[in-house]
């Protein structure tokens, strides 16, 4: 059975790892009831967890002060998430890409590839310290983006 609702939610939680596990104990229910696949599933789990982590990590600097904002909405066709963090933001276009050179040897850089790899949007706002999400449902892709949104 497919909803023909819309899901849409707006959290704010700590800046701590396990914060993350609720807030897709939140979202995974939704997902099923829209028919996505547990591979779908899967993907929208990984990118979430890594783009939180890299909020709470590199955004935030682990202060458990700070917070992150994850805003969600599910659909019949997708999934869209937003992840903000209070930190001063920075340029996704000057990290390296692991797959390359001396890159294979370090870490950074390897989450927002799985961000990219799963998800068939990822747009990080002109400051930098948030990053919108897509996947769909159906596997008829739109190509592939790692733009900058308008804010």
């Amino acid at each position: 059975m497919v909803s023909n609702m819309p899901i849409s939610r707006s959290v704010v939680v700590s800046s701590t790892p396990a914060a993350v596990v609720d807030v897709f104990r939140q979202i995974a229910p939704n997902l099923q009831v829209n028919n996505f696949t547990e591979d779908d599933i899967f993907a929208v789990h990984l990118a979430i967890e890594e783009a939180f982590i890299n909020a709470i990590k590199h955004g935030n600097k682990l202060e458990s002060s700070k917070a992150v904002k994850i805003d969600y909405s599910v659909e019949s066709d997708k999934v869209e998430i937003c992840i903000t963090d209070e930190g001063e933001g920075f340029d996704p276009e000057v990290i390296p890409d692991p797959r390359y050179g001396d890159n294979l040897y370090k870490p950074a850089g390897r989450g927002m590839l799985l961000m990219r790899s799963f998800m068939d949007v990822v747009e990080y706002n002109k400051q930098g310290n948030s990053v919108r999400m897509i996947r769909y449902r159906e596997k008829r892709r739109p190509s592939k983006s790692a733009a900058r949104i308008g804010t």
